[in-house]
């Protein structure tokens, strides 16, 4: 017996591509996300909305050349796995790759602050809840 499909809502679908930075230590990047933003304060994975006519990987490499002066090429970034996530005013969907090469140094351009943290622990940071799922898939693989 299947299970009727949900009714359809109005809340629209945003498309959000984001990475898990990974340093030689097998430390993840988070970010700390500024005052004045929805969710300010609370921790992500680095990345940003992915613009009309733009694949998730090219957002990934301009949104994280804009927020930590990083250079990453195409080839580098693993898809890993995905959240799906409905908010009040719209339903997120968020790819999350997987980085362990890039080029530059890593410096926080629009976060308040950012921290290196082991997999273990980044349960110990307050997320977005789209986030959440993501921090046990990266515990277990990492």
């Amino acid at each position: 017996m299947s299970t009727p499909a949900a009714p359809p809502t109005d809340r629209p679908i945003v498309l959000v591509a984001a990475a898990a930075l990974i340093d030689v230590d097998g430390r993840v990047l988070i970010c700390q996300r500024p005052e004045g933003k929805s969710l300010a304060g609370l921790w992500e994975f680095p990345g940003g909305k992915v613009e009309k006519g733009e694949t998730p990987e090219e957002c990934l490499i301009r949104e994280l050349h804009e927020e930590l002066g990083i250079t990453v090429a195409q080839a580098c970034l693993a898809p890993f796995v995905f959240a799906s996530h409905t908010y009040e005013t719209f339903h997120l969907l968020m790819p999350l790759y997987l980085l362990r090469r890039w080029e530059g140094i890593v410096t926080a351009r629009e976060h308040k602050a950012m921290a290196w943290v082991k997999p273990d622990k980044l349960c110990d940071y307050e997320m977005p809840p789209a986030d959440i799922p993501l921090v046990a898939w990266l515990r277990d693989v990492l």
